[in-house]
């Protein structure tokens, strides 16, 4: 008897922090997911960027990586949710300070439009602070519902943030 065998999925996550230490941060939640989630097998450069939706705060580092994983989707945003919990993310308002947040960009080529899960992300297409990392990772990979790649989006997007690698 044969055993069936897990799909792989790849999923593009972004993470970002403005609170406390940032690097260390996005350190440990690279550390969580690899342990909980999946194998990160891409990573992007680490990016400073500016505050989306709530200017006045700290600047963010951002990242985007890509994972393996055999978890589906709700699975994925349960994990994700948790180690956000677990890194001590507290939500009090909409776009506002976090010690980490965690957001599932893409998850294969999966369109999902559930009350607590939308994939792809919303608002990537609107953000340079994701554009660029996904950018770096997969200029080609096409958003399933706006049927453009990653460099179009980047090309085109209006966002004015400041986007700047952190070497």
């Amino acid at each position: 008897m044969t055993e069936a065998k897990s799909k792989e999925n790849l999923v593009f996550i972004c993470l970002g922090s403005n609170l406390g230490d940032q690097k260390i941060a996005l350190e440990n939640a690279r550390s969580a997911i690899s342990i909980q989630i999946g194998s990160i097998i891409n990573a992007s450069y680490l990016y400073q960027t500016s505050p989306w939706g709530l200017a006045s705060q700290n600047y963010f580092f951002n990242q985007v990586i890509e994972v393996k994983t055999s978890l589906s989707p709700n699975e994925v945003l349960q994990k994700c949710l948790a180690i956000e919990i677990e890194m001590g993310r507290i939500r009090n308002e909409k776009f506002g300070p976090r010690c980490i947040d965690i957001d599932i960009l893409f998850f294969n080529e999966l369109v999902i439009n559930e009350p607590d899960l939308k994939i792809p992300h919303l608002l990537l297409h609107e953000r340079r602070f994701v554009l660029a990392p996904m950018l770096e990772l997969n200029a080609t990979f096409m958003h399933p519902i706006l049927l453009k790649t990653i460099r179009h989006l980047y090309d085109v997007c209006e966002d004015i943030g400041t986007v700047k690698i952190i070497l």
